[in-house]
C-alpha cells in the first residue's frame, strides 16, 4: 500500500527520511519516497543508495559566544529596525474548565523552561555581531489573576482586555525573558491560561511540543511522579552553531548554485490588482477572511490529487497558483512555502525557531490541462524540498533582488497546509479549548492557509489591509473554491477554460 494513499504527506515523509538517515546512513530525497511509496520499493531504494556521512549535529561548546541561526539573525535585525513591535509575538490562550491544580501547572511550565534553553535565551550585541545568551534555569513564576468577584459581563471584558494586552506586549530581545505565562481564574472551575513568546525562540511546531510536554508533566506532577520526559540531547543553540559551521564553503555554494539557476529570470514582483497602492513602507497591518470547503469538495480534491500522483498540499497549491495567474496574467510567478525545517530527527522534540520559507516557481505557460499543471506543481515542490536546507534569509542575501520597503523580498504571497493540530491540552479531568490569538498583522500581501477539519478544508486568507478590502479578500476565496471545484470536475480541461465566476 502507498504511503501517500494511507494519509502520508510531505511533512510525515520528511520524518520518514530522517529515520532512514539515522538507521541506514543514507540520504534519500523526498522525490525518492514519492517514486517508491511502499515498504518494498523503499527498501530497494535504500539498498541502492550509496552510504553518505551527513554532517553530525553535536552539542556546541559553551566556552565561546553562541551565534544566532540565520533565521534568528533576520528577526534580530528587524527588531532593531522596529524595536518593541508585536509583529513577531506568538500568543495563544487555553480556556480550561474543571478541577485545575495551578501549582502542578506552574511546576510543569517551569520544567519546560528548564528543558528548553530557547525559552531562557536573550540576544545581545557581541564582538562580531549578535549572539545568544542562554540564562541558567531558575525559579519559574506563573502569575495568577482572580476575576471571580466580577459580574459575568465585566469578567469577560476584563479577560479579553488582559489577554489582548498580553498578546501585544513587546518583548525586549536583549533583556528577556522571551516567554511568559499567566493564569486567569474566571470562576470556581473556569480558567484561561495565556502563553506568549517571541517568534525568535518558537514556531508552530514548537507549540505542539509545548502542549504535549505540558500535558505529560502536569499529569505526572498531579500524581506525585517525577518527569516522564527524557532529557534533551541537544538544544536550539547547538543547531544554530551547527548551521553556521555547515552552511559555508562548498556546502553553501552547492545550495546556492541550484537556487541561482532555478530562479534565473523570474519576476520577483507579483503584480496583484489591489484596492489601494502599496504604501511607501510596509506597515504589516492585516486581517483575515475565512471559508470552509464542503466535505464533498474536499473528497473530490483528494481524488484529483491521487489521480495526478500529488498530495493534498500540491493539489490545493496548484489551485492557488492558478488563482494568482488569473488575477495577474503572469505565467511565471513565485509563491512562498513555509516548511518545518526539522529534517533531522534530533530536532523534532525541540522548542525553537526552525521554520524556513522555500520559494516555489509556478509555471503556467502554454495553457496546460489541470493534470499537466498538477504534474508541474508536483515536480517543482519535490525539487525545491530537496534543497530546503538553505535558509530563506541567506537566499535573499545572496540573490540580492531589487529591494523595496513597500514589499517583502522575492515572495509576496505564501501558501500553507496546516497539520491537524490538537485543539486543547490533554489534562486529566479538564475540558480544554485552544484559542490562537489574532494580532491583526500580515507579513505578506497575501497568505492562504488550509486546515483539514475532518468535515472539510477550512481556508483562511491573511491579507494586507493596506492593500485589500474585506470584500476583495472574500471574493478571492470564492474564486479559489470555484477553481478547485472546476479542476476536480474536469481534470483534462485547459486551465484557461475554468470559471472564476458562478452563473
Amino acid at each position: 500500500e502507498s504511503f501517500f494513499h494511507l494519509g502520508g504527506h510531505s511533512l510525515l515523509a520528511t520524518q520518514v527520511l530522517s529515520r532512514v538517515r539515522r538507521l541506514f546512513g543514507v540520504e534519500l530525497s523526498l522525490r525518492t519516497l514519492f517514486e517508491a511509496p511502499t515498504v518494498e520499493t523503499l527498501a530497494r531504494a535504500i539498498e541502492a543508495a550509496a552510504g553518505v556521512t551527513a554532517p553530525a549535529l553535536l552539542p556546541a561548546t559553551r566556552e565561546r559566544e553562541l551565534p544566532l541561526s540565520f533565521a534568528q539573525a533576520r528577526l534580530w535585525f528587524l527588531d532593531r529596525l522596529q524595536p518593541g513591535s508585536p509583529l513577531y509575538n506568538v500568543p495563544l490562550a487555553y480556556r480550561l474548565r474543571g478541577p485545575l491544580e495551578p501549582g502542578a501547572l506552574a511546576a510543569a511550565l517551569g520544567e519546560i523552561v528548564r528543558r528548553h534553553g530557547a525559552l531562557r535565551t536573550r540576544f545581545v550585541e557581541g564582538l562580531d555581531g549578535p549572539v545568544q545568551v542562554v540564562e541558567p534555569a531558575g525559579a519559574f513564576s506563573l502569575a495568577e489573576v482572580d476575576l471571580g468577584d466580577l459580574p459575568e459581563p465585566a469578567r469577560r471584558l476584563e479577560e479579553e482586555r488582559l489577554t489582548a494586552e498580553a498578546a501585544l506586549r513587546p518583548f525586549d530581545l536583549a533583556r528577556g525573558p522571551l516567554f511568559c505565562a499567566f493564569l486567569l481564574r474566571a470562576g470556581a472551575s473556569e480558567w484561561s491560561l495565556m502563553l506568549a513568546m517571541h517568534h525568535i525562540v518558537s514556531d508552530g511546531w514548537s507549540l505542539d511540543v509545548l502542549a504535549r510536554e505540558l500535558a505529560a508533566l502536569y499529569r505526572a506532577g498531579r500524581e506525585g511522579r517525577f518527569s516522564p520526559l527524557a532529557e534533551l540531547p541537544l538544544q536550539y543553540a547547538d543547531f544554530a552553531a551547527w548551521q553556521r559551521r555547515w552552511l559555508r564553503g562548498e556546502a553553501l555554494e552547492s545550495q546556492l548554485a541550484y537556487w541561482r539557476e532555478h530562479l534565473a529570470g523570474v519576476p520577483t514582483i507579483l503584480e496583484l490588482p489591489t484596492d489601494r497602492p502599496h504604501p511607501p513602507e510596509q506597515t504589516f497591518r492585516g486581517a483575515t477572511a475565512g471559508l470552509t470547503l464542503t466535505a464533498e469538495l474536499t473528497r473530490a480534491v483528494r481524488g484529483l490529487g491521487q489521480q495526478g500522483g500529488a498530495t493534498l498540499f500540491m493539489t490545493a497549491l496548484a489551485a492557488f497558483e492558478l488563482l494568482l495567474h488569473r488575477y495577474t496574467g503572469q505565467t511565471d510567478l513565485l509563491v512562498g512555502m513555509p516548511v518545518a525545517g526539522r529534517s533531522r530527527e534530533e530536532l523534532e522534540g525541540l522548542i525553537g525557531f526552525f521554520v524556513n520559507t522555500l520559494v516555489l516557481r509556478a509555471d503556467l505557460d502554454g495553457d496546460p490541462s489541470v493534470l499537466a499543471l498538477l504534474g508541474r506543481v508536483r515536480a517543482e515542490t519535490l525539487d525545491v524540498q530537496a534543497h530546503q536546507d538553505l535558509p530563506f534569509e541567506k537566499l535573499v542575501e545572496e540573490l540580492a533582488p531589487a529591494r523595496s520597503l513597500s514589499r517583502s523580498p522575492l515572495v509576496q504571497t505564501v501558501f500553507t497546509l496546516l497539520d491537524a493540530r490538537r485543539e486543547g491540552l490533554d489534562l486529566p479531568g479538564i475540558f480544554s479549548q485552544l484559542r490562537l490569538l489574532d494580532i491583526a498583522s500580515a507579513k505578506f500581501d497575501l497568505g492562504l492557509s488550509l486546515a483539514d477539519r475532518g468535515d472539510g478544508l477550512a481556508a483562511t486568507l491573511e491579507y494586507s489591509s493596506d492593500l485589500f478590502d474585506p470584500a476583495t479578500a472574500a471574493r478571492m476565496l470564492e474564486h479559489f473554491e470555484r477553481l478547485l471545484a472546476g479542476m476536480a470536475a474536469a481534470p483534462d480541461r485547459p486551465i484557461s477554460e475554468l470559471e472564476l465566476l458562478s452563473e
